[in-house]
């Protein structure tokens, strides 16, 4: 894949608060000409939130009343032998992502009016998914080493089959694995250590060919995220733009092999909304950055090695028209960045 300098474009997370997938579609690739992505629809349907979205496919599991868990008393080694099986020949299409589970994916694999720079996906993370599915006795599927190493591979394979159909609206394409339980890392009830961590989410990045993102959304051990293969690094500037900045020589280190810092700079929520404009989000964003050019990174380097994205996934805001208001932000702030450094 083409090494992209993106000069602080912009791109989304992920979810969005709309129930129809054309709407959410439309809105889009109206804002995001150069990197649109397609829309998670977690208020349309349980089957759309960012953990029961993979989980097809996966043995034993359960999507029953809002909660999704595994069923020991399943038969799960058929299942699992044909999951080995797929991930063993590379059948990615034996677990695809199907449009009852992901409406906004196939709403958006039938748009016909797009020529973008690239187009991005995501993928839920193994660590964030083994953590919130549980088995029949409440106990997070991480702790079982057979079911965390199972649900990577599956990952890997949706990753895959979800790459091969974005390729067809760009050659160039971007999968963030979006990881929310890292914000947890090092704390009591994460009991996982960093080589689990790493090991686990090599597994679904060795099942992504073009430029591989990770998304975490709070505060959390940068160093770790950083040390992985992935090439975009995602973090919520907007409330956290501190926490990146304890890490100047990993952040140093991964822009030098051609890392993209994702700035999540714009608020996700009504409130913060209502009172940001272009510019003073444009004071926010260079006065995030600044810290790292006093650890001889320059300036350029950091906007050109940048996209620009909204701190999490929309679907927190209330209306259509507050997601709107996000995207023409992000839209007039990377073109501000863009006129004024680049």
């Amino acid at each position: 894949m083409p090494n992209i300098k993106f000069g602080c474009l912009p791109t989304i997370i992920g979810s969005m608060p709309h129930t129809d997938p054309s709407e959410a579609c439309a809105q889009v690739s109206h804002y995001l000409k150069d990197i649109p992505a397609w829309p998670q629809l977690p208020k349309r349907s349980f089957l759309d939130n960012m953990y029961a979205q993979f989980s097809e496919g996966f043995p034993g599991i359960v999507l029953k009343e809002n909660r999704i868990y595994v069923d020991r008393s399943q038969d799960l080694d058929n299942p699992l032998e044909k999951l080995y099986a797929a991930y063993l020949d590379n059948d990615i299409d034996k677990y695809p992502i199907s449009a009852d589970y992901a409406a906004g994916l196939h709403s958006f694999l039938a748009l016909d009016n797009l020529s973008p720079l690239a187009v991005k996906g995501q993928i839920t993370g193994p660590i964030s998914w083994g953590l919130t599915v549980t088995d029949d006795s409440r106990r997070s599927v991480i702790y079982d080493d057979m079911l965390a190493d199972a649900a990577a591979k599956l990952l890997r394979l949706k990753a895959s089959w979800q790459e091969k159909q974005l390729s067809q609206i760009s050659r160039n394409t971007i999968i963030f694995v979006d990881e929310p339980y890292m914000m947890s890392f090092g704390s009591a009830f994460f009991s996982l250590s960093k080589e689990m961590v790493t090991n686990l989410l090599e597994e679904v990045f060795k099942g992504i060919s073009g430029l591989k993102g990770v998304h975490c959304c709070g505060n959390t051990d940068w160093s770790v995220l950083l040390d992985t293969s992935a090439d975009i690094l995602s973090f919520d500037t907007y409330n956290y733009a501190q926490s990146l900045s304890l890490y100047p020589a990993e952040v140093k280190k991964f822009l030098d092999r051609k890392g993209t810092i994702a700035w999540g700079i714009i608020p996700n929520d009504e409130e913060s909304l209502a009172k940001e404009s272009v510019a003073s989000l444009k004071d926010r964003l260079e006065e995030a950055i600044a810290p790292f050019t006093r650890n001889g990174i320059r300036f350029k380097q950091l906007i050109e090695q940048g996209l620009l994205t909204p701190s999490c996934g929309l679907a927190p805001l209330a209306t259509n028209e507050a997601a709107g208001q996000a995207l023409e932000l992000l839209a007039e702030l990377s073109k501000a960045i863009r006129t004024r450094y680049l």
